[in-house]
C-alpha cells in the first residue's frame, strides 16, 4: 500500500481515506454474512443478503428490507468489506462483473479516477480538472515501483520509461476507450511526464530516446485523428 504524504491537496484524489479503511464497516466480520450482487435495471447490480435457498432459486433481502426471489445463475458473490475501493482489482477474492463495476464506481465517487486491473490501468473521466498532475506529484512517481504509489498514469509511464532504459527495448502505452473517455488527455499526460523525467537525466542518449518516443506518440495521435 502506498504511503500517504502529509498536507497535500491532491491526497483525496489519490489515496483512500484512512477513516474509511479503519472504519467498523471495513473491518466487519464477513464470515457471518451471505452478501451477493443481483441484477438491477437502474443500478446494473444491487447488494442483497441470502435468506433462503431452494433448488435453483434463492430468496434474498435487499437493503430496503424487501425480499425477492432470483435464480442462482443471476447472483454474483460479493467481496469482503476490506476489499472495498481496492487499488488493484486483481486482488479481489470474487472477480466478477458486479464486483469490478462496484469497485470502480466507489473509487470514482471518492475522487479516485485511476484503478489497476492487473497490468492495466482503468481510468474514469472526471470531466473536471484534478490537482494530481503537478510538479510535486510528478516527483512523487519518479523512480517508484507501482505498489509504492497510488494508481496513476504516471506510474504506468514511469514503469515503461525505466523498462526502456534498463532493457534497451521499445515500450508501448496504449490508451483506449470510447469517445470522450479521456484517451487524448491521458496520452498528453504520458508525454508530459516523459518530458519531465527525461530532462532530469544527464545522458543525451536518454533524452534523444524520449524525444523520439514523443514524436512517435504525436504521429500515432495524428494518424488516429486524436489531434
Amino acid at each position: 500500500m502506498a504511503k500517504q504524504p502529509e498536507n497535500e491537496d491532491s491526497n483525496e484524489f489519490l489515496f483512500l481515506d484512512n477513516d474509511f479503511k479503519n472504519s467498523g464497516v471495513a473491518q466487519a466480520d464477513w464470515s457471518t454474512k451471505k452478501m451477493v450482487w443481483i441484477p438491477s435495471e437502474r443500478e446494473g447490480f444491487q447488494s442483497a443478503s441470502i435468506k433462503e435457498e431452494t433448488g435453483n432459486e434463492v430468496v434474498v433481502e435487499l437493503d430496503n428490507g424487501k425480499k425477492v426471489t432470483v435464480s442462482k445463475d443471476e447472483i454474483q458473490k460479493m467481496n469482503p468489506p476490506k476489499y472495498n475501493k481496492v487499488e488493484d482489482m486483481a486482488a479481489l477474492t470474487c472477480l466478477n462483473e458486479a464486483s469490478v463495476l462496484h469497485n470502480i464506481r466507489e473509487r470514482y465517487f471518492s475522487g479516485l479516477i485511476y484503478t489497476y486491473s492487473g497490468l492495466f490501468c482503468v481510468v474514469v473521466n472526471p470531466y473536471k480538472l484534478l490537482p494530481i498532475y503537478s510538479e510535486k506529484i510528478t516527483e512523487m512517481y519518479k523512480g517508484k515501483k507501482r505498489h509504492e504509489v497510488p494508481p496513476h498514469i504516471y506510474a504506468v509511464t514511469d514503469n515503461a520509461y525505466r523498462n526502456m532504459l534498463q532493457e534497451r527495448e521499445d515500450q508501448s502505452i496504449l490508451c483506449t476507450g470510447e469517445s470522450g473517455a479521456g484517451k487524448t488527455e491521458n496520452t498528453k499526460k504520458v508525454i508530459q511526464y516523459l518530458a519531465v523525467v527525461a530532462s532530469s537525466h544527464k545522458g543525451k542518449r536518454h533524452q534523444i530516446a524520449v524525444r523520439t518516443y514523443k514524436l512517435e506518440s504525436y504521429s500515432a495521435l495524428f494518424n488516429f485523428n486524436f489531434l
